[in-house]
């Protein structure tokens, strides 16, 4: 050692401290695993357990079956019907193992044999939807029980059903316009099946249950069951039979005349019951995704269109409530006259006609017509046509409806203000123009027209809808002589186009021009005379020329009247039509 260095001295190791050190950490460690376990398996066992519970719980929906919407006679015009959704847990099918002791294969390919000849599927189809580790896949959809009865009898693991419905409209297009459909997942989408949805649609049900880690259903674990409720039948004042006859009838007319369209529209007189309301062209509520859009809703509410001449019957109804005409009064009509320096004319070429008014309303005068209704005021006229229910929807429950166009008097203005009695210059539908004229049947009281008559309950006893809003519009006398000029117009005999054999009818022709340049050709009646049962509209649309109402409609009414009066057992008077004085020189 070198003179004056200081010497460094070494201490010896000291294991025991680093021991202690790694003991100490290794208890830090093992009191924070122990505080996790007790937390985990003590306070905070109950939130654990729960999740699990939740990841293992499987919920199906039990769909509701959806009620039935049936004519007034109890005939099904929509119906669901009960079908399976069949489906795999692919997890589980390898466990399986045939009970034909003849199989040779087992698992996945012998359940796809199987299942082939009962699903009408190919076996390769099968083994693809069969294999894999999903927990929960469709192997077929909307099977019949029967069907799904037999699949579920194979026992093969994995393979499950759930209730499912399908909505079938045995009638096809019958109705069609009426009754509505649905969309392919039971969305109601149109007629009364959508405006009657809170009743028809019913709750779904469901099921939940626990499964294991393959799929399988844990016996000791929650499973409920909460059954559907299903939807409650709405019954329709549609007659089935009525309403078919009424569409065939419509559509040779349309048909037949190289129209665009046609509605008949059937009214029970005194309850305001649509007994058929026919249209063409139409659609099949089993398959509405082949129809045009513009055909699923329904014309006879939607489409709007001047009434023409049968307008006239209203203004002659409200002259004689007021007391300005009487049947006899009588008139000397030229073919055309001019009013506050607007030219009025009739239909057709004509030497001056000496008429009655009985005789303006047979002639369809649009000059006689307009002579009468200046003895009123525009707003009394117009008022008249606001309770005979014109230029407001009839609060029928279907969607799409048009409550048509009245303009208020004060904008009747230039020729509006003759126009209008004669049925031009406002627009009206096919339901709303025929409840209107039903009033005169009614003893001058306008029964709101409906379409359904009730809902059955749970125990299928029928609650009927509210009593139809009835309104006096003009006196039962004035409705009485209505009566007359209606019968008066129809001829007594059988060369007339709306002859009925064996019963009185009244009724109105009409035809009027629509913008597009077609026109619309309509009559509307009644019978039988002596004690209206039924009004009948009968409306061709888009007739490339002008038509008369008496040509192409007439014969349909008197179609459809007879089958009417014959299907509803109501017996022939024998009373002869009344033939008034028409001309007075």
């Amino acid at each position: 050692m070198r003179s004056g260095a200081t010497a460094v001295r070494t201490l010896p190791a000291e294991p025991h401290r680093r021991h202690r050190l790694v003991l100490i950490g290794i208890a830090i460690f093992a009191l924070l695993l122990g505080g996790r376990l007790i937390w985990v398996q003590g306070l905070n066992s109950a939130e654990l357990s729960e999740k699990a519970v939740q990841a293992r719980t499987v919920e199906r929906t039990i769909p509701a079956l959806r009620g039935d919407i049936l004519d007034t006679n109890g005939n099904v015009m929509a119906t669901s019907v009960l079908r399976y959704d069949i489906w795999v847990d692919q997890r589980q099918v390898g466990d399986y193992r045939a009970n034909d002791d003849t199989a040779t294969e087992t698992g996945v390919k012998a359940a796809a044999k199987q299942l082939a000849p009962l699903t009408g599927m190919s076996v390769a189809d099968l083994e693809k939807k069969l294999t894999g580790k999903a927990g929960f896949q469709y192997i077929i959809r909307n099977v019949e029980p029967s069907e799904r009865d037999a699949i579920m009898a194979l026992d093969i693991p994995g393979i499950g059903a759930d209730r499912a419905t399908e909505r079938i409209y045995p009638g096809g297009m019958v109705g069609a316009n009426v009754v509505g459909f649905v969309s392919s997942d039971g969305q109601a989408l149109g007629g009364t099946e959508l405006s009657w949805d809170e009743h028809l649609r019913g709750q779904d049900g469901h099921t939940t249950y626990e499964r294991g880690a393959g799929g399988q259903v844990i016996p000791s674990g929650s499973n409920t069951t909460k059954d559907a409720v299903d939807g409650q039948d709405v019954v329709l004042t549609i007659d089935e039979d009525i309403q078919h006859r009424a569409q065939e009838i419509i559509t040779a007319k349309v048909k037949e005349w190289n129209g665009t369209g046609g509605s008949i529209v059937v009214i029970d007189t005194a309850t305001g019951d649509i007994v058929a309301l026919a249209e063409d062209p139409t659609f099949d509520p089993n398959q509405p995704a082949k129809a045009k859009p513009d055909l699923l809703g329904n014309q006879s509410i939607s489409n709007v269109f001047e009434p023409g001449s049968t307008g006239k019957l209203f203004t002659m109804a409200a002259a004689l409530e007021e007391g300005v005409t009487t049947p006899s009064e009588k008139h000397t009509v030229p073919y055309s006259k001019e009013f506050k320096g607007h030219q009025v004319r009739d239909s057709h070429q004509h030497p001056t006609q000496y008429l009655t008014t009985a005789g303006v309303l047979k002639e369809s005068s649009n000059v006689g017509t307009v002579e009468i209704a200046n003895r009123m005021s525009p707003k009394t006229r117009y008022e008249y046509l606001r309770k005979f229910g014109l230029g407001q929807p009839t609060g029928l429950p279907l969607p799409g409806e048009s409550g048509g166009i009245l303009h208020k008097p004060e904008n009747w203005t230039g020729r509006t203000e003759f126009t209008t009695s004669f049925g031009q210059g406002y627009a009206v539908n096919a339901v709303q123009v025929t409840s209107a004229v039903g009033t005169f049947a009614n003893d001058g009281v306008h029964v709101r027209p409906r379409n359904v008559k009730g809902v059955k309950d749970a125990k299928g006893v029928l609650r009927p809808t509210q009593k139809q809003q009835a309104d006096r519009v003009v006196s039962p006398e004035t409705a009485a002589t209505m009566r007359q000029l209606m019968d008066n117009d129809v001829p007594d005999n059988p060369d007339s186009n709306a002859h009925v054999p064996g019963f009185a009818v009244g009724g109105k022709t009409g035809t009027a021009q629509v913008p597009d340049g077609t026109y619309t050709a309509s009559f509307i009646g009644m019978a039988p005379m002596d004690d209206p049962r039924y009004v009948i509209g009968v409306f061709v649309y888009g007739l490339p020329a002008f038509f008369s109402g008496n040509t192409v409609a007439a014969p349909a009414f008197a179609d459809i009247m007879s089958y009417t009066l014959h299907a509803r057992r109501v017996t022939p008077s024998g009373k002869d039509g009344v033939e008034l004085d028409n001309t007075w020189k």
